[in-house]
Parts: C-alpha cells; sequence; structure tokens
C-alpha cells in the first residue's frame, strides 16, 4: 500500500497542478464562492450533470447560481448510542427517501471518543451521492433525521445516535452563519478524513473529486492530508480500526487471519463430496472444525466444481435447511459464523432468514440477477467472487484469457462489487475472493496467490473503499495443486494447500477456505505473527 500510496499522491498533485493555477480562496463572510473556468470544456457525468473542467479558476462571491439540478455531495455518518448500524441502515433509508441518491459508501470504523472521551465509542462513515437539494436545504433534511432518530441538544462532542455532516456540496466552497464547507478542522480529524479518503479513487474521477482535493491546499490534495495524520498506519492503532458489521456486532477482520472450514453437503463435490450429507455427520464435521480453529463454517449445498451440475433451488434448499438448523443451534457455535455459499438467490433469502451471517456468492450476482436485491435487503456480508461464466464454462478456452490475470481480475471483479453497491449493498459490507480455480489456469492462480497486492492497487483506482475490503483465498486442495505436486488425489493436497495459504496471508489475505482446518489455522498463527513483528520493527 505504500507503493500505492506515492502513486497516488504523485498522480492526484500532477492532477491539481494542471486544474489549479492559483491557490483556493480563503473563506470569508459571503454566502458561497463558486468556481469558474474562463476555458472550460464542457462535459456530462455518468448521471447525466453537466460539468465544468477548470484549467485556470478564479472565484467571485455571489448568490447561489447553480450550473446542474444535481450535485454531488459527500455526508459523513457517526453514532454511539444505541444500536450503531442499525443507525446508518436507518439514516440511509430517510436519506434516500428525502432525495438523496447514495452512489458510493466508504468503509466502516469504529474510533474512540474525541474531546469527551467518557462515553462509548463511535462508529464513523462517509457517503458519497447527489442530490437536487441546495445546500442549507440538504442541512435542514439532514438535522431533521438526525432529530427523528432521537439525537437532542446536549453536551458537545457528547454521545449521539446519529451526527450527519455535510462534507462537500459540488464545487462549492461555503460560509454562512448556518452552514461552513469545508469544515475548517477537517483536515484535522482521522475519524472523518479515513472515510473520506474510502470514496475516491486514487484516479480523480470528476471535477467534483478535483475541486474537493483543492480545499485541502496541499499539492497531493486529500491523499497528502490524510497522509500527515498518520494515512494507513494509523489504523489498528490509535483509537481506529476498520470493521465489518455482521448482524448487531462489529467484526474486526484485521487483527488477525481468520480460517474458514469446508463444509461441503454436497454428494458431488471435487474433494469431500458424499461424506457431510447427513445432519449427524455435518454436525460431527463442524464440531471437528472448530476444535481445530475455524472461526467460520462456510456451508455448501450446491457444488461448484468444474462441469457440475446446476441443481433446483428446491433440491439445494432440502440439502441446507436442516444442516444450517442443526449447525446454528450447535452450543460450539457462539461466537461463531456461519457463511453460506450459493448464487441462487432463492437458496440465499431462505438461508439468511434460517441463520446465516455471511453469503458467499462464486459467480458475484452473475448468474442471478435477483441476488444483490436479496443481500442489499438482508444486511448480511457479501463475499464477492470473481469467475467467468458458470462452473460449466469456467474452465474453458475463451474464459481462460487474460491479459494480465491480477489487473484483469481486479477490474471484472471491481465491476460486480460497483453493481452490489448500486443496488445497495454498501462497500462496508463486501468482502472479495479473486476466485483461485475458477476461470484460472496453474499459472493464474498462482499469479494471483503471489501478487495480491496489485489487486489491490488496482482495485484503488476506482475505490480507496474496495481495495480495503477483506480479502479471502481459496486454494484448498484444487486441481493446480495437484498438477504441480503431482498428486491426483484431492484429500493429497494438504501439505500444498499450506504453502499457497502461507503466502497468500503474507500477501494480505484477511480469510482463508480450508478443508484441513487444524494445519492451516496453525500456518496463519505463524503468519500472524512474523506480520505483527515486521509491524513492530517497521
Amino acid at each position: 500500500m505504500a507503493r500505492l500510496l506515492s502513486q497516488t499522491l504523485l498522480h492526484t498533485g500532477r492532477f491539481l497542478l494542471r486544474r489549479f493555477s492559483s491557490p483556493p480562496v480563503a473563506p470569508s463572510r459571503v454566502c458561497f464562492h463558486r468556481y469558474y473556468s474562463s476555458k472550460s470544456l464542457s462535459l456530462v457525468s455518468p448521471l447525466g450533470s453537466r460539468l465544468l473542467t477548470p484549467s485556470a479558476f478564479s472565484t467571485s462571491a455571489t448568490t447561489v447560481e447553480v450550473q446542474s439540478t444535481e450535485h454531488e455531495v459527500v455526508i459523513a455518518l457517526g453514532s454511539n448510542i444505541g444500536n450503531r448500524m442499525s443507525n446508518f441502515r436507518e439514516a440511509l433509508r430517510l436519506m434516500k427517501r428525502s432525495g438523496i441518491c447514495v452512489t458510493r459508501h466508504s468503509c466502516l470504523y469504529e474510533t474512540a471518543p474525541v474531546h469527551v472521551t467518557d462515553q462509548p465509542r463511535f462508529l464513523n462513515a462517509a457517503v458519497r451521492g447527489v442530490t437536487k437539494l441546495g445546500p442549507h436545504e440538504l442541512l435542514t433534511v439532514l438535522k431533521t433525521i438526525e432529530r427523528d432518530m432521537g439525537r437532542v441538544d446536549g453536551i458537545r462532542y457528547g454521545p449521539r445516535p446519529l451526527d450527519l455532516d455535510i462534507l462537500f456540496y459540488g464545487k462549492m466552497r461555503i460560509c454562512s452563519d448556518k452552514l461552513i464547507i469545508p469544515h475548517e478542522r477537517l483536515w484535522e480529524r482521522s475519524f472523518v478524513l479515513a472515510p473520506l479518503v474510502d470514496l475516491l479513487g486514487s484516479a480523480v474521477d470528476n471535477d467534483s473529486v478535483a475541486h474537493w482535493h483543492s480545499l485541502t491546499s496541499h499539492p497531493g490534495g486529500i491523499f497528502r492530508a490524510w497522509e500527515r495524520l498518520g494515512g494507513e498506519s494509523q489504523i489498528g492503532k490509535d483509537g481506529i480500526q476498520r470493521v465489518l458489521p455482521i448482524g448487531d456486532k462489529i467484526w474486526d477482520f484485521s487483527n488477525k487471519t481468520h480460517v474458514m472450514g469446508i463444509l461441503n453437503i454436497t454428494p458431488d463435490s471435487f474433494s469431500d463430496g458424499g461424506h457431510f450429507q447427513s445432519v449427524d455427520s455435518a454436525v460431527s464435521r463442524v464440531r471437528s472444525m472448530i476444535s481445530e480453529g475455524a472461526d467460520i463454517i462456510d456451508i455448501g449445498a450446491q457444488s461448484t466444481r468444474p462441469k457440475a451440475t446446476r441443481i433446483s433451488s428446491q433440491e439445494e434448499l432440502d440439502r441446507l435447511l436442516p444442516v444450517l438448523e442443526a449447525v446454528r443451534g450447535m452450543p460450539e457455535m457462539e461466537e461463531k459464523l456461519i457463511s453460506v455459499d450459493t448464487f441462487n438467490s432463492e437458496v440465499a433469502s431462505e438461508a439468511i432468514s434460517n441463520g446465516a451471517d455471511i453469503l458467499n456468492d462464486v459467480s458475484a450476482g452473475s448468474l442471478d440477477p435477483n441476488m444483490h436485491k436479496v443481500v442489499a435487503e438482508s444486511g448480511v456480508p457479501y463475499m464477492a467472487m470473481h469467475m467467468r461464466g458458470d462452473p460449466c464454462t469456467m474452465q474453458n478456452k475463451e474464459n481462460l484469457q487474460y491479459n494480465d490475470v491480477c489487473k484483469d481480475v481486479a477490474s471484472e471483479l471491481y465491476l460486480r462489487v460497483r453493481d452490489a453497491e448500486l443496488s445497495g449493498i454498501p462497500a462496508w459490507r463486501v468482502m472479495i475472493d479473486p476466485g483461485i480455480g475458477f476461470s484460472k489456469s496453474v499459472d493464474h492462480n498462482l499469479d494471483i496467490i503471489m501478487d495480491l497486492p496489485k489487486i489491490r492497487e488496482e482495485m484503488a483506482k476506482r475505490s480507496i473503499a474496495v481495495s480495503h475490503a477483506p480479502i479471502l483465498i481459496g486454494p484448498s486442495r484444487k486441481r493446480f495443486l495437484g498438477d504441480i505436486c503431482g498428486r491426483p488425489e484431492a484429500t493429497d493436497r494438504d501439505a500444498a494447500t499450506v504453502a499457497t495459504v502461507t503466502a497468500g496471508i503474507l500477501g494480505g489475505a484477511n480469510i482463508i477456505r480450508v478443508h484441513n482446518v487444524r494445519h492451516n489455522a496453525d500456518a496463519a498463527k505463524v503468519c500472524d505473527a512474523m506480520l505483527r513483528r515486521r509491524r513492530s520493527k517497521g
């Protein structure tokens, strides 16, 4: 990520120097500073808004002069009273109903309170969207939402169920009695800057974003301001953790590598098909994996091996639900998570209703157009995996053609995640899987395992938030390991799996999906110790 940050700062600095020949005007007691260009190129954004591309900006104090019916805005969210995630979900629902169309979400952060420290920890996030509301109309709407959700006047910086603040409004600098944009202390607050950075890509995607960067007065824009506070090195310490919501709880996925144990309840999976189809055998297998160190149990009732036949929704449910119910009720599963592996939205809906904590979709929504809607409405985290075609066609010659497998996987998977986000699945609920063994050759799989940071860097060009998503790798017992090691039997590939898992963890994987939990959990512990040692020396 250090290389990514330096490249990003250089790119952003050059971009801004090209566009802003003079520093931004300091705030004064006028309604608005509106930027305009004497040599403007008229552009149309994907949302249809008319934009100006400034090359030599000047300012003028005016009343509001609207260039477009829609303005791009950034809104920060905070909460430390009650069910914090529920507060965020309700706030987003009310914002949508009030005419604010959210298009991007940051990651989610749990942060220590500042100024008034004797209060609960905060959840912080930010969203980016478009609205036809004027800036003061928008402020009124947000304050109404805060009041409707129980916020009352109290101690400044004190506890609150919801805090909504406008960070940016279009290409305007605003200073009135009720609203100042940007707030003069914005650049001092890591709990605001961390989610703000997430809403951007390392490439500046439009003139509003260029303007937001210019407001920092640093050549590197917002990225430089974040770096001056410590940047990514702050995460995990100094009172700020990047987290993922699971139900009403918050999961810190960065504190260790999490082990996902595989439970295939199918007759035809490539490694253990037919072994755990009865409820009793499945429960026994789960008990064993938990005792060996599994944090997550991934239950699959539809095989996704190459050339696997797709079964009906009903058959998949008939296999899944009795086992899911039994596993959910196991005392050993307290504090453990259940993931259900399906690409069928009907099965996903039933699984979530019956206790699944995570939805693991090998198609990232490409095989069922209703999947993203189902997951969006459920509130569960979504594991989006890269695959071309379907299990029957994924290893066809045309699906194995890549220019650069890491870049291509990142680009294609980002588009699936972006579609999920626009369907209502916030980036803070997304996990990604590059799909080892799915639409990949032996060399492709090796390239992915060796260069996970490249996938993150490529994602970051479009979305810093998505680049920070937890990464799962699933090389366990797969055929490419047998091809390399001369092990035709899948159960003989556990040592090779440990080797690939080790490389993946050291390259930034957060979750490993494995058959042999014991050996891989030990490998994960050693890798985590090495990474902690590396950080302590850095």
